[in-house]
């Protein structure tokens, strides 16, 4: 297995869930990095990345100029790719990679496609929100046959953290024993 990803409807909760299975699996040093909203005055006017080290970045926002859109927020493509970039990819049965969100917005960049595609193909473990409905690329990974998919849901919204991280453990003691 080379990846765990959670979908869902937007607003559902995927990042709140991937946020505490993040939380939980600090030890195993994970790279990678969340989205967060970002609001003024209580209205939603955008999105950055919030990197597991701290880094952070406006990815969209109703104030960015770009012909990059996904509904009111322009997506800033040079910003994401220069932030990307450096990024250490850790490599390793035991690496584990955590990736909020596999979307629209983060697609329209080749360099995170490379860059997923990469990890999928790498030993590391990814860890992944991604769009319920998607392009192409978006639909392929979600049909390999090399992940598992959850799908978040009301009635799960609160369990499903748990039920990931147990998967998580056990897909990572199975690597180590390998």
């Amino acid at each position: 297995m080379n990846a765990i990803l959670i979908t869902g409807e937007p607003g559902i909760g995927k990042t709140t869930c991937i946020r505490e299975i993040a939380s939980h699996l600090t030890g195993q040093h994970p790279a990678g990095f969340y989205t967060r909203e970002i609001r003024e005055a209580g209205i939603r006017v955008g999105f950055e990345i919030v990197g597991l080290d701290g880094q952070r970045l406006v990815l969209a926002h109703t104030g960015v100029s770009s012909r990059h859109r996904v509904g009111k927020y322009h997506v800033d493509i040079a910003g994401f790719e220069a932030y990307l970039r450096p990024l250490t990819i850790p490599a390793g049965k035991s690496s584990v990679i955590i990736i909020d969100e596999i979307g629209k917005m983060e697609c329209y960049s080749h360099v995170f496609r490379d860059m997923i595609t990469r990890i999928l193909e790498s030993n590391s473990l990814l860890i992944a929100t991604i769009a319920k409905r998607g392009d192409p690329f978006i639909e392929a990974i979600k049909e390999r046959g090399d992940i598992v998919l959850f799908t978040v849901t009301r009635e799960n919204r609160d369990s499903l953290p748990q039920q990931v991280l147990e998967k998580i453990i056990n897909l990572l003691k199975q690597r180590v024993e390998e």
